[in-house]
């Protein structure tokens, strides 16, 4: 069992990318507490009983608890017997239920709204106010001031700050906030709290605001910027124009889509640039290269860090640029002189005073000497430039060395990420045949579920097929692991999953991890039943007689192991303690899977083992390869007498 409940786990700490750095850390925890539990159980445990248990003599007499607990459990096991044994004579309902569970898969694993992280409820709001394009700083700080005073008034808003003008993270028409919340007990949900600002910010005219609930656990992948929102779609290719009509095309589509609550693309076309066009003739003529015109408007407008100055107490950082006064206006560009050599006059090299000639191995004098070209001149910029006043892109975005454009987006409250994904995937689909040489792709949280629910039927399917051959091993059978998987697993999975859809959750990377746990813990109630099968079946017993005194005998143990694990899981499935939404999910799947396999395992169990065995004894047994290890040769001659059950001779 403690084999088989770590195999579970080894295939995902195989996982490659981000996805397997997730679940490596969680699958090696669980493995190694796994044997380190199974290591305690064979050799600490038995010490502790030995050492510590009283023994129980003749005329015990037992508390009123224990009285009371073992009188009851006697009454619950006596009536599952009874019912066990009703259900055995009409073993035929097993085919339906069977049914129902096969189509709840299908229909949960298409109906369920899918995520990767639950947005929760931390407490803590990222996002950003958007200004019109071209924005002067002037013009950013009275939006900013507007914008806190917003803040300020909303109720449900304990703290917060706003960051204007930091352009490595922000375009310039673009300012960042933080902020915190109320503590949940004081304010609506954190959803609520989010439309609510995003409507408020927008009553300011020119100003629009983005903003999202910031999860605890984050996943940020890919090149691009996400301020805009949590999710991101890239498009990208040769050639820019179509790229930029494609992406058009794609934003018009998806603003028909009802789940977004934001929606909003990377690509400013409509900033107002100023183009500096470069004389390359007259710049020769001066002896001004392109690479000095760069270099000046580099150290002019770009904030050049030179140095940095400690001392005891700080230390202050050394920019390089034009006074902001002196670089308001386009016109303040003509005040910028670019250094070169006037290389017509510096051919004829030095020259002397009028008369003279110099002698072998001497200088001339400095007095003399200096003319106008063969030294380093102040040359105006605008005698090598032209400029012109344009509206164009902001920034010209890449992805993979071309041409890109990344749309963000936000959901509303209930709308899975599954279904944008898909819709999203679809309106790319009719554009492309448009613009074959178009590419698109998720970045962020998006690329990951993508690659995580791509990935988990293969998941589930690895972690079947290793436990099924660890349980072949040990029962030396090839349909006894089914016995213990089929109608365990298979009821737990679909009473999870309905557990998630009864409460209006989603199925996300903390379900898939409770599932996980789940196909671990449900599978020792057959694990123990069938065991026990197979010792009375070796010691003469009939097939249901075996099966049914197996399910007797075990039914204490599999009710406390499971109500163990319910007990545990309970606290997550009821939601306590910070951002509790976000895990919930684990505790829903774990609890409504224990609840309905524990119903349904119970009966259905012993039924499928009978229609196994007897599968193994007449036709697998008839050949030698697939002969299983309780292979009885009185089954092919004779049977004991009933009530002389004999050792049965094995092969």
């Amino acid at each position: 069992m403690t084999l088989s409940l770590a195999a579970v786990f080894i295939p995902l700490v195989f996982l490659p990318g981000l996805l397997g750095r997730i679940f490596r850390e969680f699958s090696v925890t669980i493995i190694v507490a796994i044997l380190a539990s199974g290591l305690v159980s064979l050799t600490l445990t038995p010490l502790m009983c030995a050492r510590i248990l009283g023994e129980r003599k003749a005329g015990h007499k037992r508390a009123r608890m224990e009285k009371w607990t073992g009188d009851f459990i006697k009454r619950v096991i006596a009536a599952y017997g009874r019912a066990l044994d009703k259900f055995l004579d009409r073993a035929w309902l097993t085919i339906p239920i069977v049914l129902v569970c096969v189509l709840g898969l299908w229909f949960f694993f298409t109906h369920l709204p899918f995520t990767l992280l639950p947005p929760g409820d931390s407490g803590f709001v990222r996002g950003v106010f958007i200004a019109q394009e071209g924005s002067s700083p002037a013009q950013m700080r009275a939006y900013q001031q507007q914008v806190n005073q917003k803040l300020k008034d909303d109720p449900n808003v304990a703290q917060f700050f706003t960051l204007a003008g930091f352009s490595s993270r922000t375009a310039g028409s673009q300012a960042l906030m933080f902020l915190f919340l109320k503590p949940k007990n004081e304010r609506p949900p954190i959803d609520q709290c989010i439309l609510q600002l995003q409507k408020s910010i927008g009553t300011i005219p020119g100003v629009t605001a983005v903003m999202q609930p910031n999860p605890v656990l984050q996943i940020n992948v890919g090149v691009t910027n996400q301020t805009q929102g949590q999710y991101a779609y890239t498009v990208s290719g040769i050639v820019p124009d179509d790229v930029y009509s494609a992406s058009d095309q794609l934003m018009t589509k998806l603003r028909e889509f009802k789940g977004f609550a934001t929606v909003r693309s990377d690509f400013y076309n409509s900033t107002p640039n100023m183009t500096v066009d470069i004389d390359r003739e007259r710049a020769a003529t001066y002896g001004v290269s392109t690479s000095a015109v760069q270099s000046l408007l580099r150290t002019a407008y770009s904030q050049n860090y030179v140095y940095l100055i400690k001392q005891p107490e700080d230390q202050y950082q050394v920019i390089l640029e034009v006074k902001d006064t002196e670089r308001a206006n386009p016109g303040d560009l003509d005040n910028l002189y670019v250094r070169g050599t006037n290389l017509a006059n510096s051919q004829a090299g030095t020259t002397t005073p009028s008369g003279t000639t110099p002698s072998a191995g001497t200088q001339s004098s400095s007095a003399s000497s200096v003319t106008t070209g063969t030294a380093s001149n102040l040359v105006p910029l605008r005698a090598v430039t032209s400029t012109k006043l344009i509206v164009g892109p902001q920034a010209v975005n890449h992805f993979n060395q071309f041409t890109s454009v990344t749309i963000n987006f936000n959901l509303l409250p209930n709308v899975a990420i599954g279904d944008a994904t898909k819709y999203i995937e679809n309106a790319f689909a009719q554009i492309h045949q448009q613009y074959p040489s178009v590419q698109a792709t998720f970045q962020g949280e998006a690329l990951v579920f993508r690659q995580l629910f791509k990935a988990l039927p293969l998941l589930l399917i690895s972690a079947i097929f290793v436990m099924y051959v660890i349980l072949g091993i040990l029962y030396e059978s090839y349909v006894h692991p089914i016995t213990v998987l089929f109608p365990a697993i298979v009821p737990a999975v679909v009473g999870g999953l309905f557990t998630l859809w009864l409460f209006g959750s989603t199925l996300s990377l903390y379900s898939v991890i409770g599932l996980f746990l789940l196909l671990g813990i449900v599978k020792k109630n057959g694990i123990m039943v069938v065991d026990f099968a197979l010792q009375r079946i070796d010691e003469g017993w009939d097939l249901r007689s075996a099966i049914h005194e197996a399910s007797i005998e075990r039914f204490r143990p599999i009710m406390m192991t499971t109500l163990s694990a319910f007990m545990g899981a309970l606290p997550l499935a009821v939601g306590f303690g910070s951002d509790a939404s976000s895990r919930r999910p684990l505790g829903l799947v774990i609890v409504g899977g224990l609840i309905l396999s524990q119903m349904v395992t119970l009966f259905i169990t012993p039924v499928i083992y009978l229609w196994l065995e007897w599968f193994q004894e007449h036709v697998l047994d008839r050949v030698p390869f697939l002969r299983s290890a309780h292979f009885h040769e009185h089954e092919f001659t004779h049977k004991p007498e009933p009530g002389h059950p004999a050792p049965a001779t094995t092969s």
